[in-house]
């Protein structure tokens, strides 16, 4: 994957214009992008480099994903960003700036498990974030026809990590979808399961 210069010069602005950088540049570190890369490598098997797909992100946290995304051969049309944390907004939009301006990117501030929406792909990679509860509400909202990736770890050291997997096998049966590709990723203090799929 190639980055676009002046993508990594917004990430640069994010950074340098947010009110806490430290968090902001947590989106950064080698196993928050690696994760990233890691899912739109796989990702790419199943979509079609032609096509003007558009994308919901939920837990989108500061657009990290998205621009990745956008760098990648992936066909995108738009991307929906969306995060209940109210400073990611601006932030995920600096990040974004080229396809926000060009109306490619929105971020939005709201609770996944309330949020409707269409999308050709739906991709959650906050699931060891919110109760099994919220999950499955925020599964009922999905459309039939979306194809879904959804990322969870082991890592459960975070107070705010409230629904972790203890393995793959774990994640999948939390999931309730139709298993199209599952695997794991090993990283120095986690394992990152990911899961793409359909609504059974």
């Amino acid at each position: 994957m190639k980055v676009d210069i002046q993508d990594v010069l917004f990430w640069m602005d994010a950074i340098r214009n947010s009110e806490d950088r430290y968090r902001t540049l947590e989106s950064f570190w080698k196993g928050q992008v690696n994760s990233k890369i890691w899912l739109i490598e796989n990702l790419s098997k199943f979509v079609m480099t032609n096509t003007n797909n558009r994308i919901v992100i939920h837990g989108g946290w500061n657009g990290v994903l998205a621009s990745l995304l956008f760098n990648s051969d992936i066909g995108i049309k738009h991307i929906t960003s969306l995060d209940i944390d109210p400073t990611c907004e601006q932030i995920a939009c600096t990040v974004n700036k080229r396809q926000e301006i060009e109306g490619r990117f929105n971020a939005v501030t709201a609770d996944m498990s309330e949020y409707e929406y269409d999308a050709d792909i739906v991709i959650n990679t906050s699931c060891e974030h919110i109760t099994n509860g919220a999950y499955l509400r925020w599964l009922e909202l999905v459309p039939k026809s979306s194809l879904i990736v959804i990322q969870s770890n082991n890592y459960s050291e975070l107070e705010e990590h409230i629904n972790c997997a203890t393995n793959l096998n774990d994640f999948i049966k939390q999931s309730k979808l139709k298993v199209l590709f599952s695997a794991e990723l090993k990283l120095p203090k986690y394992d990152r399961y990911m899961i793409i799929g359909n609504k059974k």
